[in-house]
């Protein structure tokens, strides 16, 4: 689905702001050998609307061969389940939530959000399209249905009488192309009084911190407030209060309610309205330094990679994430610099990475074979990463990240 036109506002697309070539899908592991020889790939080239200031694939690949069977489990991440739980605990004191309450996630994937609210005796009701991901939640007794969310499917879940006091659309709102019928849904399940809730990788944060390996083809749109403002008000919608989150990089959470509800709206909302306005968001400038700086991170990678190498010394990475992906087939990786890939979940160990098809194992490989260098490839998750592994420093290795900058880590 190639786009001329902005899939916000309708206006021309101007510049390329980055052009990451024809890729294979980040989150789509081949299984075998032969897999990996068919394996398919789509043009990543990502493009700056200068009417409403979003910044868009050009091509979009169909939400269903994207998300049907579907990789990523999020309750593999002890970080993103922390982050889940107090969400929870804050949204229950913010909305008054209870028994009589109902809670509506969207993309609610393997229930890793919505169980904790039914731990707490609120119902709920989640929605995925990914059918090998949805048995999981429902075994966690979260309510899930499988479809692609937008305002037909709201319409018929207003029909049966759904109508949320909160509307989750964690990580996903970056990923539906057809983004004012997504926006125009969550408007048509929301209670009058009710309160929307979105977060997704703040634009701003990876223009600064030249987060190229942000972009893959689920991520369609790259996110300031002021794009997003744009879509929901576009749509009956405001936003009351705007949160910065260490999840994912550097990301935002936007609380928005219907135009007519009562809620006020904080001091956050014009402050970051006005700090994007500093950065230069609504400008050019900033586009064009993020792509310069971003292909000198990617040297750099190349460079220790390749020193590594001819070195004689091992690299393993950490972490078969679609970020990792991006970044290793940008940088042109092989298996002669990085040996393999470890991953915590089941659902990629045996499989392959995209592209380069790295092997993916369980981390006990790691431990046994004693690497010279991690290197971490889930790099918003670092940390968790350095403290499940002491035993690395143990045997004299070290951890890498690539973010802000390739750094070795005594």
């Amino acid at each position: 689905m190639k786009a001329d036109a902005c899939r916000s506002c309708g206006a021309g697309l101007g510049r390329t702001v980055f052009d990451l070539g024809s890729v294979p899908l980040a989150n789509e592991y081949p299984t075998s050998e032969q897999e990996c020889k068919t394996e398919q790939r789509y043009p990543l080239k990502v493009r700056l609307c200068e009417q409403c200031w979003l910044l868009q694939l050009e091509e979009a690949v169909s939400p269903s061969r994207l998300f049907s069977d579907y990789a990523y489990f999020s309750s593999y991440s002890d970080t993103w389940m922390s982050h889940a739980k107090q969400f929870v605990d804050n949204s229950r004191e913010r909305c008054h939530l209870d028994e009589r309450s109902l809670v509506v996630e969207v993309a609610s994937n393997d229930g890793y959000l919505l169980r904790h609210f039914v731990a707490l005796g609120i119902p709920v009701l989640g929605i995925d399209p990914a059918e090998n991901v949805v048995p999981t939640a429902l075994a966690a007794g979260v309510p899930t249905e499988v479809g692609f969310f937008g305002l037909d499917l709201a319409e018929r879940l207003a029909e049966r009488g759904v109508a949320a006091d909160l509307v989750v659309a964690n990580n996903v709102f970056a990923h539906v192309p057809d983004t004012n019928d997504f926006a125009a849904g969550l408007a048509r399940v929301l209670k009058p009084e009710g309160i929307l809730s979105i977060e997704f990788p703040e634009l701003a944060t990876m223009l600064l911190g030249t987060q190229f390996d942000q972009i893959y083809h689920e991520h369609v749109f790259y996110f300031s407030l002021l794009s997003c403002e744009s879509i929901l008000r576009r749509n009956g919608l405001r936003v009351i209060d705007v949160e910065p989150l260490a999840t994912h990089g550097g990301s935002l959470r936007v609380v928005a309610c219907h135009d007519s509800a009562g809620h006020h709206a904080e001091t956050s909302v014009s402050t970051k309205r006005e700090q994007e306005g500093q950065l230069g968001l609504a400008g050019t400038e900033a586009y064009d330094a993020f792509a310069f700086a971003a292909n000198r991170r990617a040297a750099s990678v190349r460079s220790f990679l390749e020193h590594a190498a001819t070195s004689g010394r091992t690299v393993v990475g950490y972490g078969a994430a679609a970020k990792g992906n991006t970044l290793l087939n940008y940088c042109g990786v092989s298996t002669r610099e990085i040996g393999y890939v470890v991953d915590r979940s089941p659902h990629k160990q045996g499989h392959f990475l995209p592209g380069t098809h790295l092997p993916v194992f369980a981390p006990d490989k790691l431990l046994s074979d004693r690497p010279d260098y991690v290197i971490v490839l889930a790099w918003n998750l670092l940390d968790e990463v350095q403290a499940s592994l002491p035993e690395v420093r143990e045997w004299g290795g070290s951890f890498v990240t690539t973010m802000p900058s390739l750094t070795v880590l005594a």
